[in-house]
């Protein structure tokens, strides 16, 4: 656990490596299709930021008694279709009883042991590369505050979506020193994981971030995530 990264590591034998991750959090958005597909698409990515490819996959799901089976089946059909794109297979899982939704993955891959991609790894010199707009804790707080722009909760849905497996496929022939998932902790929580485990600085140019639509704006206007207060 020290240093700590996006997966856990299990090397078997020269060749293969174990990556494996577990991720699940409450509903970001009321579609529960969406929401499934979000929470896949944060826990594979976590195994595509060690440098692997995942394989198999369980669901960790929560779910209040009152609500619709068909709701759950919604959630699971929007993960399955991610996982499938992930080049996966979701086989199964666990669900209990809750107050409240909650879903997510378990995920295992593999990895060459030569060609993880740690996030301590950072050298001086190295330039920093971000595959992704920011913004999407912005959007959806200002979507539950009822003043998002229109088109914005979109924008950050298509993003939350993304695989990062076309990002890792672009990153391999480079074999990238360090690299991390960046989701809960914002872009400066995982910088700062990224650099302090490294043991360097990273400069970042403001200017140069790419955004989501209306996201600086909602900013500027006041709207803050519950990461931000933290």
């Amino acid at each position: 656990l020290d240093p700590a990264d996006d997966a856990a590591v299990y090397r078997l034998d020269d060749e293969r490596a174990l990556v494996f991750t577990v991720d699940f959090f409450p509903p970001l958005v009321d579609d529960p299709r969406t929401f499934g597909a979000i929470a896949a698409t944060n826990a594979l990515n976590d195994v595509f930021a060690m440098g692997g490819a995942p394989l198999l996959a369980l669901s960790v799901a929560a779910f209040p008694e009152e609500l619709p089976t068909e709701v759950l089946g919604e959630v699971l059909a929007g993960a399955d279709e991610r996982v499938r794109a992930a080049g996966a297979i979701l086989a199964g899982g666990h669900t209990i009883r809750d107050d409240e939704p909650k879903y997510g993955l378990a995920v295992v891959g593999t990895v060459h042991p030569e060609a993880i991609w740690p996030k301590a790894g950072a050298r001086e010199g190295d330039a920093l590369f971000l595959t992704k707009p920011l913004g999407t804790g912005i959007v959806l707080q200002a979507v539950r505050d009822g003043i998002a722009p229109p088109g914005a909760l979109d924008e950050a849905v298509a993003t939350m979506v993304e695989l990062n497996r076309g990002a890792a496929d672009v990153l391999r022939p480079f074999t990238p020193n360090a690299v991390t998932d960046v989701t809960g902790f914002g872009l400066l929580g995982h910088v700062h994981e990224l650099a302090s485990r490294s043991g360097v600085r990273a400069l970042i140019d403001a200017d140069a971030v790419p955004l989501l639509p209306g996201a600086l704006e909602l900013a500027e206007s006041g709207v803050r995530t519950g990461g931000d207060r933290r």
